[in-house]
């Protein structure tokens, strides 16, 4: 019995672990897009200090019905902006954030939400929490 719990929680922080590393950087957000022919949403959050952002990731991102969607028609990408240092992220992601940033960003808006082509150019944007329903809100995205 304790060999088979040890199996299994090997096995679970194998994949677990698995999960973490394929974690893809913006570049290769675009590139997956690319070859599976489809958009990119990209958000600008403050996990730890923005209600709105909070609110966006779990009323929105989060939801099962949102992720079916975003599997079948999107390759999401969080730059995200935690301040307290126990919710730091590694270096070279913050500097990645802070790239796109000033390049997509730099007016600092949180929660600022992008959704764009396999290019990376803006097709729709919302400077704000969104106001539809997440019904609403995928149907956007479709069109």
């Amino acid at each position: 019995m304790k060999l088979k719990f040890i199996y299994l929680l090997l096995l679970f922080s194998i994949v677990v672990g698995a999960q973490e590393t394929t974690k893809l950087n913006f570049q290769q957000s675009l590139e997956k897009a690319k070859t599976e022919n489809k958009n990119v949403l990209l958000f600008f959050s403050g996990s730890d200090w923005c209600a709105p952002c909070i609110k966006f990731k779990k009323h929105f991102v989060e939801t099962d019905q949102f992720k079916t969607f975003s599997a079948e028609n999107l390759i999401v990408y969080n730059a995200d902006f935690p301040r307290q240092k126990k919710n730091q992220l590694p270096a070279e992601i913050t500097q990645e954030n802070e790239k796109l940033a000033e390049k997509y960003n730099s007016e600092g808006l949180f929660p600022l939400i992008l959704l764009m082509n396999q290019k990376g150019e803006v097709i729709k944007k919302w400077e704000h929490y969104p106001t539809e329903t997440l019904d609403e809100f995928i149907t956007k995205l479709k069109g």
